[in-house]
């Protein structure tokens, strides 16, 4: 399904990341893994021992870095044509427990690093006039509300961000989201139990979300099966919340 591509995919090294890549080099394409966790990201191209996987560690929350990865995006890997935006962190606090540098650290990350990453890969693309497409990770706390308002707030967005990059990127970059609702994931034990609780009892579908469920919508969104979709959000949430 992705034979003519080749992505970047942020926050790689583990969760919903680490199973886009998999099935990325499963499906053909070429993938560029960015993640903060450098011994992580050693144990993703052991564990993936792919020729078409390269791996890259930077914080994408820091503007320089970001702009020196693209520099080398631009030497090696000239004919990218997919982005993930998947970094994120989620504390599970209160807004009332939050400190102002963990407001920034999460708005930093989840929407500035997604920003920065889209500007850049924008720039790239729309330079030559090359199509591509991006997928941003959203979330059900982005359009529902969140016991994390800070984390609910950075989801709710990166749904903005999606309509508005499918509309400056057209008719070159094709740009969607998906939102998934709570996933099997590590970033699962920091929600609250009542909150679990919550959205199990709003789910119509009562089987755990695997993030490889998450990974095969994303790969979908990237691939020209997915031509007509742009400025979109998936929701992949077991009928939890229906709008």
């Amino acid at each position: 399904m992705l034979n003519a591509m080749k992505i970047i995919v942020t926050g790689a090294a583990s969760g919903i990341g680490k199973e886009i890549v998999r099935l990325g080099l499963r499906e053909g394409a070429g993938v560029i893994a960015c993640d903060i966790n450098g011994p992580a990201l050693e144990q993703l191209e052991s564990e993936m021992a792919s020729g078409k996987l390269s791996a890259y560690r930077l914080d994408a929350s820091h503007h320089r870095e970001v702009k020196q990865f693209f520099a080398y995006i631009e030497q090696q890997h000239a004919d990218i044509n997919g982005l993930v935006n998947n970094a994120g962190i989620y504390l599970g606090k209160s807004i009332l427990e939050y400190a102002p540098d963990e407001i920034d650290r999460v708005l930093d990350i989840n929407v500035k690093g997604y920003v920065y990453f889209s500007q850049m890969f924008g720039r790239l693309l729309l330079g030559s006039r090359r199509q591509g497409a991006i997928v941003n990770m959203s979330s059900v706390s982005g359009q529902e509300g969140s016991s994390d308002a800070v984390y609910g707030l950075s989801k709710a967005a990166i749904l903005g961000l999606t309509k508005s990059c499918a509309m400056n990127f057209a008719p070159y970059i094709r740009v969607n989201a998906v939102a998934p609702t709570m996933t099997n994931t590590p970033m699962m034990s920091h929600i609250p139990v009542w909150r679990q609780t919550e959205y199990l009892e709003h789910q119509l579908t009562k089987e755990p979300l695997l993030a490889e469920e998450i990974a095969e919508s994303v790969v979908f969104l990237l691939s020209r099966k997915s031509r007509a979709y742009t400025g979109a959000t998936f929701d992949i949430n077991n009928g939890c919340y229906l709008r």
